[in-house]
Formats: structure tokens, C-alpha cells, sequence
């Protein structure tokens, strides 16, 4: 196990307090900011008032310090660190009470990356998964590194077409690995697009979120 670079007990909270929430939504930022660009889209987004947000925090703003499709050693031991801050998370939300399938996981850019590699590496029934300029991590798709079945999950995987982090290709990879995983995909390529979150991303977004409406 690598050693504790991002920690967990810095993550922070908003929306219904875990002792009352009946689901979540986890809001992963990306490189270079601190939360507040998630903080900032979840008012943009129709959250149940019984939902808890959760803000992963990344030690200085970074969740691994080189592109996401460098060597795996290039991003370690930050990228181990991070996936295990990701499951000590969901794992506090079990705690509370809050089953896997009652948690909605977005993510936007380095966030995006980490929250597909994490839910592939332990695919199960989630509420939803919305990846937002991201895709699965490393220089080469390793389907030995993933295993279980998203039992009908929805993913949305949004991207540029011409995004500067974000080779095309490895949209078409990752939906590749994960639909038959059993989740159902919904991919989106915008022609043009700069590395940024556009309007019909929130739309599908607050489509998505009525999975964990009516808990």
C-alpha cells in the first residue's frame, strides 16, 4: 500500500448530513483546483435535498502529477494513494448506511480519470457514473486490472474530440472495457469542444441523477 499522500480526513461535505442522507453524490475535481469548480457545478445540478455531496480533496490540487496515460510508475505513489482515498470514502458512506447503488460518481478531468479507473477496478451496481473528460488511466489498456460487473450501471463518458489531456481513442477504449462489464454507456464526442464541462453534459447529468431521486 502506498504511503498516505492524499488523505481522506481532509475530504469535504455539503447537501444532506451523512447521518439523514439516503444516497450521495461524490464531485471528484480535477487538476489544479481545490474543490471549488465542483462546489460551483453542484449548484448547477438538481441534487435531492436527501443526498450528501462528497469533495474528495488532492494533496496540492493534484491527484497524480503526470498525464494520465504516462507509465504507471511515472504517477506513483500518488495514483495508488488516490484510488485508495477514493475507496476509504466509499467505504465511510457504507458506514453510514449508503449502499453502492445509492452513490451517484462524477468526476471532471484528473477526477474523471480516477473515478472510471476506481469503479472499473471494482465494478458494481452504482447510481450513475459520469465521466467528464476522462477515461480509463494508464499508456495501455490492462483488462487484467478490472473485474466485477456494473450490474446495469449507467456511465456517461463526455469529451472533446480534440481535447489536448484526453486522446479521443481512449473513449472508445474505456467504453470498450466497461460495457461489457454489464454497464450502459452513454458516449458523447463534441466536435471542437475545449477542456471544459458545456451545458448538455449538465443536462445529462440532471437526467442521470433522477436514479437516486426516489430512494
Amino acid at each position: 500500500m502506498s504511503e498516505a499522500l492524499h488523505s481522506f480526513e481532509i475530504t469535504e461535505y455539503g447537501g444532506a448530513k451523512l447521518k439523514d442522507a439516503k444516497s450521495a453524490i461524490i464531485m471528484t475535481h480535477g487538476r489544479g483546483d481545490n474543490g471549488d469548480k465542483m462546489k460551483s457545478l453542484a449548484q448547477e445540478l438538481n441534487i435531492p435535498s436527501h443526498t450528501a455531496i462528497i469533495y474528495p480533496i488532492a494533496k496540492n490540487n493534484t491527484w497524480y502529477p503526470k498525464g494520465f496515460m504516462e507509465d504507471w510508475d511515472e504517477n506513483q505513489p500518488w495514483l495508488d494513494s488516490a484510488l485508495q482515498n477514493l475507496a476509504s470514502i466509499i467505504k465511510h458512506l457504507n458506514e453510514h448506511g449508503i449502499a453502492n447503488e445509492n452513490i451517484f460518481i462524477l468526476g471532471f478531468s484528473q477526477g474523471a480519470c480516477l473515478n472510471l479507473e476506481y469503479t472499473t477496478r471494482n465494478a458494481q451496481k452504482y447510481a450513475g457514473i459520469a465521466v467528464l473528460s476522462g477515461g480509463l488511466i494508464g499508456p495501455h489498456i490492462e483488462k487484467s486490472n478490472y473485474s466485477g460487473d456494473f450490474e446495469g450501471t449507467e456511465i456517461f463518458i463526455g469529451c472533446s474530440n480534440i481535447d489536448h489531456h484526453i486522446p479521443e481513442h481512449r473513449l472508445h477504449e474505456s467504453e470498450e472495457v466497461v460495457a461489457p462489464m454489464g454497464a450502459k454507456v452513454d458516449k458523447r464526442v463534441y466536435p471542437g469542444m475545449d477542456h471544459i464541462i458545456n451545458e448538455d453534459e449538465i443536462q445529462k447529468v440532471n437526467e442521470m441523477l433522477t436514479s437516486i431521486k426516489n430512494i
